[in-house]
């Protein structure tokens, strides 16, 4: 691990303030959009096309923004990407204002300038995301690793919901330009505050080689790695988020007198807060404990016992049951498991895997909502449920598998992986 702990923590705590505040530039925009597409003539179509562009251009650049990082580093293509969020946000408030007359010399096309902000947002948070797991795996050993990795994730978790929730207020008190410049103003808080604290932590000898769109980790670790992030994405992110206000107005179930809509948002926050906390407590484990995959087994077992309490729920307090078992189940697989794929990668090709992790992670989450309501429609609530249900076994049965083949034990302790590195280091020395 370089430098001491102090200064290790001081890192990541930059990572997480970072991620933390340019992921509300993210969220702000969703409370917001949906009913200025009326306002500003952009159809529901195209405000769906908007809200997801970011999601598709960060699957194209996940992969070359891993190699970029095992290229060149880290410190630059975190503030880089910061830098490119924050303009992307600014680029929210030109799509509103430029529909002003006296703006006459900007294009009064908004779908234009909202749909290319969030492409360029897109962007901007692949090169963030690869770097900043990659940041942690560098500054933590396998002591600390878990714990890092949890908060870094959880700082992520927790920036899109402020900014949906936020951006949501401050546009009913103040009005949408003032809401959007807010995001905007965090946005470049965020990359400031990487740019004075965010050191150089993963290249010394810089290789000048072309960055291919393709040139992706597929070792055993960063593929199972990976399919496991996939698994819980594709039913966390498409079964539960895409389906639960239609779950809710066909059971007829809300919250505090609200209708579907509304009460839909405080079960997904219930999973968000009880995800943001197992994530740092489940990285935490894994750190004492001194082997990651029993702890990882176990919140595992936690989503899938989610989702089979949420194919039986049939009043608020059995969903909410299911919620939280959901989220604790998914928040608590995070952190582990970026922690258990930096104990696993060479540290040179830790952007790679990072990049594949988050390749997958992204198809994961953009096919279950394509996958999940046909069949809801089709099938009803209760099989699907129970289908994605096994997803979370499924996915803890390649991990034991493709650990077991990597390491040759079902449970490697940190103290085994590491004595194995090591050995693997001094046979590529002696080859050399």
């Amino acid at each position: 691990m370089s430098g001491s702990v102090e200064r290790s923590w001081v890192v990541v705590g930059a990572v997480i303030a970072s991620t933390f505040f340019v992921g509300f530039g993210g969220g702000v925009i969703f409370p917001i959009l949906p009913n200025l597409g009326v306002v500003l003539g952009i159809s529901p179509l195209l405000v769906g096309i908007i809200l997801s562009a970011n999601r598709f251009s960060r699957l194209l650049a996940n992969a070359p923004a891993g190699v970029l990082v095992d290229r060149i580093g880290t410190r630059t293509p975190f503030v880089v990407g910061m830098v490119v969020q924050s303009v992307a946000t600014f680029g929210y408030v030109v799509a509103v204002v430029a529909a002003r007359p006296e703006l006459w010399f900007l294009p009064n096309v908004p779908e234009a300038w909202f749909l290319s902000a969030r492409i360029v947002w897109g962007v901007g948070s692949a090169a963030v995301f690869a770097t900043a797991y990659t940041i942690a795996a560098d500054v933590s050993d396998g002591d600390s690793r878990g714990a890092s990795m949890g908060l870094i994730r959880g700082g992520v978790l927790f920036g899109f919901p402020s900014g949906v929730v936020i951006g949501g207020v401050l546009s009913e008190l103040a009005g949408t330009v003032p809401a959007f410049l807010v995001a905007a103003v965090f946005a470049v808080a965020a990359s400031v505050v990487a740019y004075v604290t965010i050191p150089e932590t993963h290249v010394e000898n810089r290789e000048r080689r072309a960055v291919s769109l393709w040139d992706v980790d597929t070792s055993v670790p960063a593929v199972t790695v990976g399919i496991v992030n996939f698994a819980v994405l594709f039913a966390y992110i498409g079964a539960l988020f895409a389906t639960l206000v239609l779950f809710l107005d066909h059971n007829d179930l809300g919250v505090f007198g609200f209708g579907a809509q509304a009460s839909s948002g405080i079960f997904m926050a219930i999973t968000v807060v009880a995800a943001g906390l197992f994530m740092f407590l489940g990285g935490y484990v894994t750190d004492r404990t001194g082997s990651r995959l029993p702890t990882l087994l176990w919140f595992l077992g936690l989503t899938f016992a989610g989702f089979v309490l949420l194919a039986m729920a049939d009043s608020v307090v059995t969903l909410t049951g299911a919620c939280l078992l959901i989220g604790a189940g998914q928040g608590g697989t995070s952190g582990p498991l970026m922690a258990l794929l930096a104990d696993l990668t060479p540290e040179d090709r830790m952007g790679r895997a990072v990049g594949t992790n988050n390749v997958l992670g992204d198809v994961g989450g953009g096919l279950g909502p394509i996958v999940a309501l046909p069949l809801v429609e089709l099938l009803g609530f209760w099989p699907v449920y129970l289908a994605c249900a096994i997803a979370p076994i499924a996915a803890g049965g390649v991990l034991l598998a493709g650990v077991h083949h990597e390491t040759g034990r079902f449970f490697p302790t940190f103290d085994f992986l590491e004595a194995t590195s090591r050995a693997r280091e001094g046979s590529s020395e002696h080859a050399d």
